[in-house]
């Protein structure tokens, strides 16, 4: 095995981002995929929660920081990574997706938001 990855897939929160002013007071929904290198393979072997990134963890650190209201999604996302990187030290990388559902744009879509690819050079 040379990869390995703990993901959360599609999370859906109802939280406060975004410029306009009633963005803020009423919220909007988003969807949160996040896909985190981290060496698994102690956990394949003893079975034991203590060896991985427990998934549970990630998901509170994602619920805290969507709880604090930014106008951007560029500073959500550079909070969440930023919380990942300081909390897990053995992550080798993070893929971020985070989408603003509906958004206050006046065009039909899925939604609209922000990629992140990063990869810890420090675990390498």
């Amino acid at each position: 095995m040379t990869k390995t990855y703990i993901y959360l897939r599609d999370v859906r929160i109802h939280a406060f981002h975004g410029v306009l002013p009633q963005e803020r007071i009423v919220g909007a929904d988003f969807a949160v995929s996040l896909r985190v290198g981290y060496d698994v393979s102690a956990a394949m072997q003893s079975d034991n929660v203590e060896d991985t990134l427990n998934y549970a963890q990630l998901y509170e650190l994602l619920k805290c920081e969507m709880a604090v209201p930014s106008r951007l999604l560029e500073h959500v996302a550079g909070r969440i990574v930023k919380a990942i990187q300081e909390t897990f030290h053995e992550v080798t990388s993070i893929d971020l997706e985070l989408t603003k559902l509906n958004p206050p744009m006046g065009a039909v879509c899925q939604g609209a938001g922000i990629e992140i690819h990063l990869i810890n050079d420090k675990t390498q």
